[in-house]
């Protein structure tokens, strides 16, 4: 299994997760403007998930269902990506965790977050 990059990350594409990975595992994308990992380089060291803001990275197989298709999008979308080494700026459009959740119980979703992250 690997790691997940969710749909939290769009619009968001904070990346602090590159800051840490010590395989080079992260894409940029441009549709939906995010970030997805490359589940073949991915070596499940977890130390992105408490680096992301808004906790957008799970383990496989402890992703919400409500982000189960997630999987798919990582392993189809990181090919046509951009490799991404350096951290940079989230985007204009980026939100903090509490809005993401706010979002989410919107939805009518109850979100359990990533147990790897930091509290």
């Amino acid at each position: 299994m690997t790691h997940v990059v969710t749909e939290r990350c769009v619009r968001c594409r904070y990346t602090d997760c590159v800051a840490v990975c010590p395989v080079f595992c992260f894409y940029e994308i441009e549709d939906p403007s995010a970030l997805v990992i490359d589940p073949d380089t991915c070596i499940d060291c977890q130390a992105c998930v408490p680096a992301c803001p808004v906790n957008a990275i799970w383990f496989q197989g402890e992703l919400p269902p409500e982000y189960q298709e997630w999987i798919g999008l990582n392993r189809r979308l990181f090919p046509g990506g951009v490799n991404i080494l350096e951290p940079k700026g989230p985007l204009p459009t980026a939100v903090d965790r509490q809005e993401i959740q706010a979002r989410e119980r919107a939805r009518g979703w109850t979100i359990t977050e990533p147990s790897a992250a930091e509290s």
